[in-house]
């Protein structure tokens, strides 16, 4: 996120436009893959965009960053932007997101939780997914359950 503290830096809290992706990961048992952000609240893995990245290419470093798991082939479910994606976080930064919402059950390797954004990462049948999960991506996984669940 060095683009983003690097913008900050110079626009101090005002409200950006950030563009980002989440991942909906389905494992081969038709389980979602979440993560227990340091906030409290579970979410998708995924984040924002770098400079000069594609919008997959950011899809598959925050999987890879925040779980261990390398993605491979991805599917574009939607894209998320508008008033109700107006966020102000906690350090009093404002923002519009735009998030691409991509699915895969492409996955390799193990899950590693990345301390440092991450309290636990683990698979969640559809039908039983964690309390504390978050209005934001309880809005991106709702639309595509069924069309992730095949």
């Amino acid at each position: 996120m060095d683009y983003v503290r690097e913008l900050r830096a110079l626009v101090g809290h005002i409200p950006l436009i950030l563009t980002g992706a989440v991942v909906l990961v389905m494992n081969d048992n038709n389980e979602l893959l979440l993560q227990h952000r340091n906030d409290g609240g579970w979410g998708l893995p995924g984040g924002l965009m770098e400079l000069g990245e594609s919008l997959e290419e950011t899809a598959k470093r925050e999987v890879k960053e925040e779980t261990g798991l390398t993605i491979g082939k991805l599917t574009l479910l939607g894209v998320f932007s508008g008033n109700e994606y107006y966020f102000k976080v906690a350090n009093g930064d404002e923002l519009y997101s735009v998030t691409a919402v991509y699915y895969s059950s492409d996955l390799k390797g193990t899950i590693e939780v990345d301390k440092s954004e991450s309290i636990d990462i683990q698979f969640f049948s559809l039908n039983h997914l964690p309390d504390g999960l978050t209005e934001e991506y309880q809005g991106y996984i709702y639309p595509y359950i069924e069309q992730i669940s095949r």
